[in-house]
């Protein structure tokens, strides 16, 4: 995959990851398989990374619960988090709606 594209998508995933993360606390592997609904497909050695990049950036905090006798790690979004996620979607929103509206006027002018 082209560098400039993954680098796109890291960008989706990370707002994934901090929507999600502030509506309850998320895990690797169920991450993992949520991602892939969306057409992600995702290794943990690419997820884990990015999950500790956002914690060391206060974007997420962890803690850790025993599974079945395994360690679980679960994040949840910060304050700093849904302030960022916040951020994140008002930009993602202005696209999306300028996006949109291209597409509408090209259609328009088709007729």
């Amino acid at each position: 995959m082209d560098s400039m594209i993954r680098g796109f998508f890291q960008g989706f995933i990370k707002i994934h990851i901090l929507h999600h993360a502030s509506t309850d606390k998320i895990y690797g592997l169920w991450f993992i398989e949520e991602l892939k609904r969306h057409g992600y497909n995702i290794s943990p050695g690419t997820l884990y990374p990015i999950f500790h990049t956002l914690e060391q950036d206060g974007l997420l905090a962890s803690d850790e619960k025993n599974v079945n006798g395994k360690i679980r790690k679960y994040y949840k979004t910060t304050s700093k988090g849904k302030s960022t996620l916040k951020a994140a979607t008002t930009k993602v929103q202005e696209l999306l709606d300028e996006l949109l509206e291209e597409k509408k006027n090209k259609r328009l002018r088709r007729k």
